[in-house]
């Protein structure tokens, strides 16, 4: 659901301790929106979720985006992000525990990039790459032990 203005929405039943809705909802600082953001509580829980697994903060750098501010940052015409997506900085955690962690709590886009992991939860899953994080050896005995181990 499409929140014009964040600080219009009810905080009565905010559930998420571990994030704010500053931090989710468009950074475009009102250059195209009003401060935007896209309330999923099924995506809320899940990375609530994924905070306890990991056990450490997640950095949300990146979280909804109005379409001028997905424009002006050089994101997909059709990105999740213009719902709801995050961006979550890897400093401080290792990249493929905290890819499995997100797989198995059902986030099913996937992008890794050198500082950062995109997570969403599209229809269709999806894994991608961004330029400068190479696929590593690491990620490929990762996958081929979780397969191992979910038979």
């Amino acid at each position: 659901m499409l929140i014009a203005h964040f600080p219009d929405l009810d905080l009565a039943g905010w559930r998420w301790p571990h994030f704010t809705l500053r931090e989710l909802a468009c950074r475009c600082g009102g250059r195209f929106c009003a401060g935007a953001y896209w309330h999923d509580p099924d995506f809320l829980d899940a990375l609530e979720a994924l905070r306890a697994a990991v056990g450490r903060p997640l950095v949300v750098n990146s979280g909804h985006r109005c379409e001028g501010w997905n424009a002006a940052v050089g994101g997909a015409a059709q990105s999740m992000h213009r719902t709801i997506a995050v961006d979550l900085a890897l400093a401080g955690h290792d990249r493929f525990t905290l890819l499995t962690a997100a797989e198995r709590l059902g986030f099913t886009g996937v992008g890794l990039a050198k500082t950062f992991i995109h997570l969403d939860r599209r229809a269709v899953p999806a894994r991608w790459y961004y330029k400068g994080s190479a696929r590593s050896v690491s990620y490929t005995h990762l996958r081929a032990h979780e397969t191992r181990e979910d038979l």
